[in-house]
């Protein structure tokens, strides 16, 4: 590890910075929504898987072989693409707006 002083003061300026304590502020706060929508989603099929198991095997029709479970299972999975999606793209716009601006106020 580097104990460089110039290390140090560039990385409490940045610390101190305004815009970087907004960006990792943002950032959790939009990370962890994300993340507890993807639980509930997740423990909700878990808890329907414990309690109520055979309400998954109901067909979706008639005659048909598939059965409710498999869309809820491609919803899960989709869901966790499209949370994922979510995230990247607000990272690439917003929260690397406001990297590209700390780097530029701390040069």
């Amino acid at each position: 590890m580097n104990n460089d002083p110039v290390d140090s003061r560039l990385i409490q300026r940045i610390r101190d910075n305004p815009k970087y304590q907004q960006l990792v502020q943002k950032r959790s706060r939009f990370a962890w929504r994300l993340s507890i929508l993807m639980l509930i989603i997740y423990y909700a099929f878990i808890l329907v898987i414990a309690f109520a198991p055979k309400s998954l095997g109901i067909k979706i029709a008639a005659g048909s072989v598939i059965s409710v479970g498999i869309p809820i299972g491609v919803f899960i999975i989709v869901a966790a693409f499209l949370l994922t999606g979510i995230y990247v793209r607000r990272a690439n716009g917003e929260f690397d707006e406001l990297t590209r601006q700390i780097k530029e106020e701390t040069k």
